[in-house]
């Protein structure tokens, strides 16, 4: 492994821990050159299906795109990086262990949603805003109310 630092090829390897429920393995590395620390992960590399799009195209399944959504719609609210990525790394699971050649993308955005909306309401409503496409403030009115009904009838989320 190449060192960020020095970009030279002589790491050691100080500490190796499995995350993700056992399919990633976090290692924290040296340079024996400069000293400098940093981390790597490994993942098993999964043969997920392809996404079909709202318009039909297709495309490879993207974690990091849906890590980056959840992300933008979580930042700076209670929810923490391993919540994310533990989510994520659960959804792969479910994808690969459903045997599919193809999900559509609506799939995958009603699945966030729900798991957003379990978390924090403020997340829920930002992801739904970019996700729905809202036109306008109506719109966005229309996803709190519904939200704020759901809370007296003894719904679930985060205040």
């Amino acid at each position: 492994m190449r060192c960020p630092s020095c970009q030279k090829e002589d790491t050691k390897v100080v500490d190796s821990r499995t995350t993700g429920e056992g399919f990633v393995i976090r290692r924290r590395r040296e340079c024996q050159s400069c000293g400098f620390r940093f981390t790597t992960y490994e993942r098993l590399e999964l043969s997920l299906p392809q996404v079909v799009k709202k318009d039909g195209r297709r495309e490879p399944f993207s974690r990091e795109k849906i890590l980056s959504g959840i992300r933008k719609a979580c930042h700076k609210r209670p929810v923490s990086e391993e919540d994310i990525e533990n989510f994520v790394s659960s959804l792969e699971r479910e994808l690969f262990e459903s045997g599919e050649k193809e999900v559509s993308s609506s799939y995958l955005g009603e699945r966030v949603m729900e798991k957003l909306k379990e978390w924090d309401e403020v997340a829920y409503v930002r992801f739904a805003s970019v996700y729905r496409e809202f036109q306008d403030v109506n719109e966005f009115i229309e996803q709190v109310a519904q939200l704020l009904k759901g809370r007296r009838r003894g719904g679930k989320g985060r205040r």
